[in-house]
């Protein structure tokens, strides 16, 4: 394979990276579910959402987003901030594992709060990156706002960096919302975060990978392991870190790479 040494290591990962970060992506991907819209405020309540639910098959996540997408007629903004008892009905039917009809509901609520309260999703993120300077301490101060107005069955479904959670569903909202390479996967349509303080969203795919390739020593995918193997692939690029999620993932989910290792 020739990988075995950083330089050689770095170009694996850029070929990789550059091979899955490209229109087709989207074809399997979650964040097809946003790109259906064009408004911003739209486009960043639905990847938030579609990115809440992003665990399972990717299958099934893009369905049943669509679907959430269609209870809210479409309109994502429009209907947090204009919902009614009847809406609350609706969304009582909708289940993801175990994201069910209830936290539908704490969702919605708890983005009203957001949006008429608090300058929306991305004034939120935005100004708590310019108050703390890091991704850490903008998820903690998220976590917290996010839950000034809903339920603590749904708390779950939000990760706490503070309870070292790796947050991997956040960091690729956060992706999608931050990176523009002009590629036409990633967003980019927040300019308050610079991407080189984007943390990978590290989940099983990507863990094993980073583990098998050396990037990676801790054995729990946790907010530990988070820093640890971001701050190896900011060595490889400095300004785009996260753009590796693209190699690691596409290693691990579409060329069986662990497998075929071991």
């Amino acid at each position: 394979m020739g990988i075995n040494t950083q330089y050689n290591l770095k170009e694996f990962l850029d070929e990789k990276a550059n091979k899955y970060n490209c229109h087709e992506w989207i074809e399997t991907d979650p964040i097809q579910v946003p790109r259906q819209f064009t408004q911003k405020k739209n486009i960043e309540i639905a990847a938030f959402i579609t990115s809440v639910i992003s665990w399972g098959s990717r299958p099934v996540i893009i369905r049943n987003a669509m679907k959430l997408m269609s209870i809210m007629d479409n309109s994502p903004y429009d209907f947090i901030i204009n919902y009614t008892p009847r809406d609350y009905r609706l969304l009582k039917t909708f289940v993801h594992r175990t994201f069910n009809g209830d936290d539908c509901i704490h969702f919605i609520r708890s983005l009203k709060n957001i949006y008429k309260n608090h300058g929306g999703l991305q004034n939120v993120f935005e100004s708590s990156y310019k108050k703390n300077g890091n991704i850490k301490d903008m998820l903690v101060h998220f976590h917290s706002l996010f839950f000034e107005t809903t339920g603590e069955r749904t708390r779950k479904h939000i990760a706490n960096v503070k309870k070292g959670a790796s947050a991997k569903r956040l960091n690729m909202f956060l992706r999608w919302m931050v990176r523009n390479d002009r590629n036409g996967v990633d967003f980019g349509i927040w300019n308050g975060i610079p991407p080189s303080a984007l943390m990978l969203p590290l989940d099983v795919h990507t863990g094993k990978v980073a583990r098998m390739i050396g990037l990676l020593k801790r054995k729990q995918n946790d907010w530990q392991a988070v820093e640890e193997v971001t701050e190896i692939l900011r060595k490889f690029d400095p300004s785009d870190p996260v753009k590796y999620d693209f190699a690691l993932f596409g290693l691990g989910a579409f060329e069986n790479f662990t497998n075929e290792q071991e």
